[in-house]
């Protein structure tokens, strides 16, 4: 708490005065232009990476960077996430729902333990609510990044926007990342299919009104990776890629 307090003390000094104006230029109407879903790591500062400023956008955060797929709403049980995706894409409309994973992820790190029948069983679950959320949002994850064994050269189907709008991923082909961030990659494609499992999107989906992204973030370096359909890959965004990827988005997004 010291230190937090000596941070309020500093933004008093530094910042107070620029944030005040946003908020007066926002006024009571921000108009955000997307969704961020990521991790709650305390290493991850997304408004920071993406330099966006107040009243850009949602940021909904969670243990590994989950949506749960729509077949757990099930009448008035439900979570954030998908509440978050009501807020944002009805009641606000806005247009692009962007899901990003990082390395070393300490959720992803223990789902891959959750492989383990003794990790994840009933009693585990029980005493663990983290091992619980895991194995309720996090095993299609899994059983997917599972089923292609150490064959990281075999394609992943995924299903996109709607179940016509398929696309296919490599993980990490050039072998750079450990076997932990690899899984966290998956996990990061299989939320925009999750996303688009939800009926109220399904009208903005099917009319390419409403689009879904998946960033992934390496702590290490500080690079930051889009998913590109197109190369069926993540790609680093850095001067060489950046007009490729952005081209890339205006034709598959316009």
């Amino acid at each position: 708490m010291e230190r937090i307090l000596r941070g309020i003390m500093r933004y008093r000094i530094l910042d107070r005065a620029t944030m005040v104006k946003q908020f007066q230029e926002v006024k009571d109407n921000p108009v955000p232009k997307a969704i961020f879903y990521t991790c709650m790591d305390s290493r991850m500062i997304p408004t920071r990476f993406t330099e966006t400023c107040v009243g850009d956008m949602f940021v909904v955060r969670n243990a590994g960077n989950l949506i749960p797929h729509s077949q757990h709403f099930v009448d008035e049980m439900t979570s954030c996430e998908p509440a978050g995706l009501e807020l944002a894409c009805i009641i606000n409309d806005i247009r692009h729902v962007i899901v990003c994973g990082h390395s070393d992820c300490k959720a992803m790190n223990l789902l891959y333990k959750l492989k383990s029948k003794e990790e994840s069983s009933l009693e585990q679950r029980r005493i663990s609510p983290l091992k619980s959320w895991l194995c309720s949002h996090g095993k299609s994850s899994l059983n997917k990044f599972l089923e292609i064994g150490d064959d990281f050269e075999k394609p992943i189907l995924f299903t996109g926007e709607t179940p016509q709008r398929k696309f296919v991923a490599y993980i990490d082909p050039e072998n750079n990342f450990c076997i932990e961030d690899k899984l966290s990659q998956v996990n990061t494609l299989q939320q925009l299919q999750n996303i688009a499992s939800y009926g109220m999107l399904k009208k903005r989906l099917e009319r390419h009104d409403l689009h879904i992204h998946a960033l992934w973030f390496d702590i290490y370096t500080g690079d930051i990776y889009y998913f590109s359909r197109r190369a069926k890959r993540f790609l680093i965004i850095d001067e060489s890629s950046y007009e490729i990827i952005l081209s890339e988005i205006r034709r598959y997004y316009s």
